[in-house]
């Protein structure tokens, strides 16, 4: 199956912060997973029925005194699989391995062009994947892609730097393919979503940036990804900002803030200022020295940024804003970006707001594919 796995999100929560809280030690019985999530005990004697029907769970032996008797103990049942998330960016793709839990077993880095096509590049990640050693039953995959996805068909909707991915059901050929589940994202949503997970499950209203080669940027709403009527939230990339002029754009406008602020523009400047650069790591790398030029591009690409943010800030009203991606390794791009959002937005929509990097700039995308994948695991195991 691929897009977004039926069912409700707080059931397909729950049954996760169940498998969660049992492979943690936290709570091991079903009165002490009531209590640790704060729902009914009905309530959690369901969702842990569900997962030992699933095989995912097993309950057996004592667990310590609960009242005048004693509470069987709950564990994960060994050999109960993980899934597979993928992370495929322009030149490069992470895949990893993650046990049930949402614990990183593995990680792999390979080297792709998306340009290539949608089978070649399948092919050659979905491959890597299944290569990595240890391997267990794999329940399904997570897929982040860097476009807007229909997450009812999986597919690309109007992709700017993918050529030959418009409409292509990516979930449905690697299900298809391979006999694997799977779901499909936007990155810059799932590197959102990961980050929420990061942080323990809150704040609840944010917005993280992934500003690489390219810019995107994820929205949570109350716990939740927001997606929007046609998957296009959150597509800052595209906002119209006066320092970019007539600057013709890959979506086929002019003068969107991607023009100017992205990795792609920086590389462009420093090239035409006489910068021997080849990849936006290597501006990265050159600002992180200290290098004029270079610093210089990346802080500005930092304030107009920031400039869209204020109009987000005041909009959306988030509590926390995430920067990620290779350019908020620079230290004067976060700080132009922070500057710009505070000076800029009200102060009533500044007032508890944190801007600070992602806590796990590497593998948020690749947490938030992950645990996607897991939820719609549990949800299919426990309505099967």
């Amino acid at each position: 199956m691929s897009g977004a796995a039926a069912g409700t999100p707080a059931s397909r929560g729950e049954h996760s912060a169940v498998v969660a809280l049992i492979a943690s030690g936290r709570a091991t019985s079903r009165i002490a997973i009531s209590r640790a999530l704060g729902i009914a005990p009905s309530t959690a004697s369901l969702r842990v029925q569900d997962l030992i029907d699933a095989g995912l769970v097993v309950e057996s032996g004592d667990d310590r005194p609960t009242g005048g008797r004693r509470a069987k103990a709950l564990s994960l049942k060994p050999g109960g699989g993980a899934v597979l998330a993928v992370d495929l960016g322009t030149h490069h793709a992470r895949v990893a391995l993650v046990d049930m839990t949402g614990e990183i077993q593995a990680v792999e880095e390979i080297e792709v062009d998306i340009a290539g096509g949608p089978e070649a590049v399948l092919t050659t990640v979905v491959a890597a994947a299944l290569a990595i050693d240890g391997r267990p039953q794999v329940r399904a995959l997570g897929l982040a892609l860097p476009g807007p996805v229909n997450i009812a068909t999986g597919a690309v909707v109007l992709p700017s730097r993918m050529p030959g991915w418009k409409d292509f059901a990516a979930g449905d050929w690697i299900a298809e393919t391979y006999g694997i589940p799977v779901v499909v994202e936007n990155d810059a949503n799932l590197m959102a979503y990961g980050e929420y997970i990061a942080h323990g499950g809150g704040p609840h209203d944010t917005v993280t940036v992934k500003a690489g080669s390219g810019i995107g940027a994820g929205v949570i709403v109350q716990g939740s990804i927001h997606r929007g009527d046609t998957f296009a939230a959150g597509d800052i990339a595209h906002v119209r900002v006066d320092a970019a002029g007539d600057r013709p754009c890959s979506c086929g406008n002019h003068g969107c803030l991607e023009t100017v602020a992205s990795g792609a523009a920086l590389l462009a400047m420093l090239r035409a200022q006489g910068v021997d650069v080849a990849t936006t790591a290597e501006v990265v790398a050159l600002a992180q020295q200290g290098h004029p030029l270079a610093t210089t591009a990346v802080r500005g690409a930092g304030a107009r940024l920031g400039g869209v943010l204020c109009a987000v800030t005041n909009f959306f009203n988030p509590t926390a804003i995430y920067l990620g991606g290779l350019l908020s390794t620079v230290e004067p791009f976060v700080a132009a970006v922070r500057s710009e959002i505070y000076q800029g937005s009200h102060p009533l929509a500044t007032q508890h707001l944190t801007i600070e990097r992602t806590r796990n700039d590497r593998n948020a995308t690749l947490i938030g594919a992950s645990r996607l994948a897991i939820e719609h695991t549990l949800h299919v195991g426990v309505t099967a």
